[in-house]
């Protein structure tokens, strides 16, 4: 089985849709999963993530489940830049922390210590997280996959060719694959970019010796193949940095 994380379209925030150049890569999107199997769509209940879910849908037949849990990530955080010699205005994002703090912290790179870092002491990013978690795990079980500590269990009436989509957001994918992966949230946050339409996808492994058995193996970060046959470039939609190319 596998797992589409959708990252939204470029967005048009004033008005909660895409960007002319966000339909655009819908578009493409659409028509490039229009020749994969899809099996069911869901999206965050945010319209920017509806309308890029649309194309893919109606290429499909499908419709589109909404999800609440998909919606961007709300939390914000107040990095202590000033007492930690940094000079740089505080952003409340939690994925855009500036390197020469987030690199220094420890906690950050550990998957059980980073939520009792005094940054997230009022407790705001984990009730957020909690949520994520347990509608992740609500959903692969639906689909015959529970699971195991960083092993799912698999149903005897799982469907193990179906391909599943979320369509969602930067904040949001991210603290899926930090889930999937076991990996700590504020260093997949900071390391791993999810580039406006792109793909990131899941599959599930399994080993012969253990055919009831799999783990979520990650075959593909922010795939944007569907921009470059169109001739479009990737967005920087999301980076609050100077790229350095």
């Amino acid at each position: 089985m596998r797992f589409l994380i959708i990252r939204h379209g470029d967005p048009d925030y004033e008005h909660d849709s895409l960007t002319e150049r966000g339909f655009k890569e819908a578009e493409a999107l659409g028509e490039w999963l229009g020749k994969c199997r899809i099996d069911h769509i869901y999206a965050s209940p945010l319209g920017r993530a509806q309308r890029t879910a649309e194309p893919t849908a109606k290429a499909h037949g499908l419709e589109i489940e909404t999800l609440d849990w998909l919606m961007e990530f709300p939390a914000a955080i107040d990095p202590p830049y000033a007492e930690n010699g940094i000079n740089a205005p505080k952003r409340g994002c939690p994925w855009n922390m500036l390197p020469q703090y987030w690199t220094k912290q420890k906690e950050f790179y550990d998957p059980d210590k980073w939520s009792s870092h005094p940054l997230y002491a009022d407790g705001t990013v984990q009730k957020v997280v909690e949520r994520i978690d347990r509608g992740w795990d609500e959903l692969t079980r639906k689909w015959g996959y529970v699971r195991n500590g960083q092993i799912y269990d698999i149903s005897p009436d799982a469907d193990r060719k179906a391909v599943v989509a979320l369509f969602c957001h930067l904040g949001l994918g991210n603290a899926l694959i930090s889930r999937i992966t076991g990996a700590a949230l504020p260093f997949v946050w900071q390391t791993m970019f999810l580039p406006t339409s792109s793909v990131t996808t899941f599959y599930t492994e399994v080993y012969p010796w253990y055919p009831d058995q799999c783990h979520m193996r990650l075959i593909g970060l922010g795939d944007v193949s569907h921009l470059a046959l169109k001739g479009l470039e990737t967005s920087s939609s999301g980076l609050h940095s100077m790229i350095d190319e």
